[in-house]
Parts: structure tokens; C-alpha cells; sequence
């Protein structure tokens, strides 16, 4: 088969190898469509997760199943599937503790173009297919379920890392896709007040429709400053990070109140250290929570936030603005997304209807 790998650290290519083999809970599966993550840009360019040859990229997609293992109880070749980024394997211990995100090991979750071949193949292997699938519904289209892989799952884990409560008012700092999804899962959580960070015209048009009610922009300086001006110095009660560096935590405890939470699903690819302010954190009594997490994955989770779109609950249309038929574009959606043209928020390469 062939697929679109990381060569080395900043280059990339199609290359062959061997289709998958099927394991007796695992599960073969064919991409229907693909998304392209800031985190493939992350780990391609920057190295951020180490050196990778002839890896397979990619890690969200929606899919069809081709093959199952003789054990798979609840899925059959020719389903539409739903694929979470994150595969747990749900025996592990991690798991059984309420981490499966980190079955075997910190992120160990994350296998796609992790330590695993990812989904920009022809075929590609899916663990414990019963845990870790979900069927697709059929009024979702294959590049609206692309979101449900990554963004949405991401973004509306930021909100429940920061425990956003009705009325609370809540920083959500970067709306690219991810940020979009926790703008979103903030105003379902019933936040009263939605202060978003970013600045590209089409994230920020997208971020109201998604109940955005204020924003701000790194260009006007501090973070911090903008934000206790808009409240009045009193600061926020939660904020959300999906998006910016390691300089970005400082920013958001000093617009968090005493007893605030922060909750981080922001892959920080560069930096070596954070730094937290001393005296903006209460001089380390100031019950200011940080969280940081990654998405859960797993067929529960799909299946949950796929009714929230096949429902008409969430509308994930707007975050697909750039849409490819055909393998010859994945290329081409992949160094979009590495430029981030002023008018995109998320490249789709589709391969079916």
C-alpha cells in the first residue's frame, strides 16, 4: 500500500509498505476522508515528539472497515466508522485508573503518527476495535466527521479540564480549530461571558457563531492587561488554552482568579520549561489550578459527541473551510496548514461521498 510519510525530521513523501495486519480485536480500516492537524506540522517540521523515519502521518480521518479480527463483536467490513485520534487499549491499568489516554505509558494513547503508522495511507490498523471505534451516523458527512476525531473531542476537553460552570466568564486563548470547539463546548457548559484570543478574520467570524462575546488580540499587547481591562481588573473565572507556547501560561494566570482553573489541550511543540508568575499564582497559595490533558479517545466518546452533530447540537461545517477530492491533495493540504493562509481554519482531503 502506499501512504504519506514523515521521511526525517522536515521531509516527507509518499512511500510503500506492507498493508497492516489484522489482530483478533483490531480492526482494518480504509480513510473515507482526512484532516490535516497542527499537530502534523508539529511533529514533521519541528520535531516535537523526536525524529521519525518513514512514518506514516496522520491521525484523523473517518473510515471504512475492511478486515476485522475474529474476537471484534460489534463491527463488520463495510461499516462507516468514526476514528478517534486517541486509541486506547482499554485492558491497560492506566485505563482501569480513569487515564486511558495513557494506556502503557505517558500519551502512549496517541499511537497514529506517534509511534504507529498514522491514517494518510491506503489502509490502517485500528487496536481493540470494539473499545475504540464508533459507527458513523449516517446524516454526518465523511469531512464533518473528521472533525469528531480530533477537534471536537480536544476542544471540549479543554472546557472540562477548566471545569467551566453556568455563568462562569472564560478565557479561551487561540481559536484555530480546536480553540473553535472549546468557544463551542464553553457556551454549551453555559458561560456567560466568552473572551476569545486570536485574530484571523475567519476564526474570529466563526468564534461568534460559536458564542464568542469579546475578543482580544496578542497585537495589542499583553494578554493579561486587555483582559483585566475588559472585567474590570477582577480577571476570569476559567481560562482554555488551544493555542500559542510555553510563554502563553504566564499570560493566563495572571487573568485567573484565586480559585480559577486552567485547562491546557494545547500540544506545546518547542520550549524547554514554563514559567509560572510567582506573585500572579498567589505566591503559590493562590488555589489557581492548572490542567493539562490529553483528549480522551475511545467508542463512548465518539459515540456521544456524534450525536451531538448527527442532533443538530453542534455544527462543525464552518471549521472545514478547505475541501480536496483525491490522494494528488494531500500534499497540498498538508503545507496549507503548515502556511495557514489568512482563510483557512481546516484542510479536509476527501476520498469518498
Amino acid at each position: 500500500m502506499k501512504g504519506y510519510a514523515m521521511l526525517k525530521i522536515g521531509e516527507s513523501g509518499w512511500i510503500e509498505k506492507e498493508r497492516p495486519k489484522c489482530g483478533p480485536m483490531d480492526a482494518i480500516c480504509r480513510p473515507l476522508a482526512v484532516a490535516i492537524c497542527t499537530s502534523d506540522v508539529h511533529t514533521l517540521w519541528e520535531g516535537a515528539i523526536g525524529d521519525r523515519h518513514n512514518m506514516i502521518l496522520g491521525h484523523e480521518c473517518c473510515a471504512e472497515v475492511v478486515e476485522v479480527g475474529e474476537l471484534v463483536k460489534d463491527f463488520k467490513p463495510g461499516d462507516r466508522v468514526l476514528v478517534p485520534a486517541i486509541t486506547p487499549d482499554w485492558n491497560s491499568l492506566e485505563a482501569q485508573a480513569g487515564y486511558s489516554m495513557h494506556s502503557g505509558g505517558m500519551l502512549a494513547g496517541w499511537k497514529f503518527s506517534n509511534f504507529k503508522d498514522g491514517v494518510f495511507s491506503e489502509f490502517f490498523h485500528v487496536n481493540d476495535a470494539d473499545g475504540n471505534l464508533a459507527l458513523l451516523p449516517k446524516n454526518i458527512n465523511v469531512v464533518d466527521a473528521c472533525m469528531l476525531s480530533d477537534m471536537v473531542p480536544t476542544g471540549f476537553h479543554g472546557v472540562e479540564l477548566a471545569d467551566v460552570q453556568f455563568g462562569d466568564t472564560v478565557l479561551v486563548i487561540g481559536i484555530g480549530p480546536v480553540g473553535l470547539m472549546s468557544v463551542a463546548g464553553t457556551n454549551m457548559r453555559g458561560a456567560s461571558r466568552i473572551i476569545a484570543v486570536g485574530t484571523r478574520p475567519v476564526c474570529v467570524e466563526a468564534a461568534k457563531k460559536y458564542g464568542a462575546t469579546d475578543f482580544v488580540s496578542y497585537k495589542n499587547g499583553p494578554i493579561f492587561q486587555q483582559v483585566l481591562d475588559m472585567t474590570d481588573g477582577k480577571g476570569v473565572d476559567k481560562v482554555v488554552i488551544a493555542g500559542g507556547g510555553v510563554e502563553t501560561f504566564a499570560e493566563a494566570v495572571k487573568c485567573l482568579k484565586p480559585g480559577g482553573k486552567i485547562g491546557n489541550v494545547n500540544y506545546l511543540g518547542s520550549g524547554d520549561n514554563i514559567d509560572i508568575p510567582r506573585v500572579e499564582w498567589g505566591v503559590g497559595m493562590g488555589h489557581k489550578q492548572i490542567n493539562g490533558g490529553l483528549m480522551p479517545g475511545g467508542r463512548l466518546r465518539m459515540e456521544k459527541l456524534g450525536a451531538l452533530v448527527s442532533a443538530g447540537k453542534l455544527d462543525v461545517s464552518p471549521l472545514s473551510t478547505h475541501v480536496f477530492d483525491g490522494w494528488d491533495h494531500l500534499e497540498e493540504a498538508l503545507f496549507l496548514m503548515r502556511d495557514k493562509p489568512k482563510d483557512l481554519i481546516k484542510p479536509v482531503v476527501k476520498f469518498a461521498d
